[in-house]
């Protein structure tokens, strides 16, 4: 439990400092981004594995980076689901994935959290 707290917290931390840097999103306080980041952490854990694989041949055929429009997809539910946080489009919430993911990487190395 002290493990999923802290890279929850590490994830609102990133969460921040990605709104903070980009123009387009929006996050009201620290406890905003601390739902945030729930809410972000269930939708991975839930929806992304279903949306894989129902776009598993388009994800081939663009070698990739259809994962890409999934994390934005989740991104932009997240908007919808929380007043809290919001992003002004499709394109806005794919900068905000690809800044999101590049912070959480260099928390989480930095604390050690990624490895295993």
């Amino acid at each position: 439990m002290g493990k999923f707290l802290l890279r929850l917290l590490i994830y609102a931390i990133a969460v921040l400092i990605a709104a903070s840097v980009l123009p387009g999103v929006h996050v009201m306080d620290f406890w905003s981004a601390i739902v945030v980041a729930g809410i972000l952490t269930l939708l991975n854990a839930l929806l992304k594995p279903v949306l894989v694989i129902l776009t598993l041949p388009l994800t081939v055929v663009t070698l990739g980076l259809f994962l890409l429009v999934i994390n934005t997809v989740i991104i932009l539910l997240a908007d919808n689901l929380f007043s809290g946080f919001e992003v002004d489009g499709f394109w806005w919430a794919l900068i905000f994935s690809l800044v999101l993911s590049v912070i959480n990487s260099v928390f989480l190395s930095l604390t050690g959290e990624n490895q295993k």
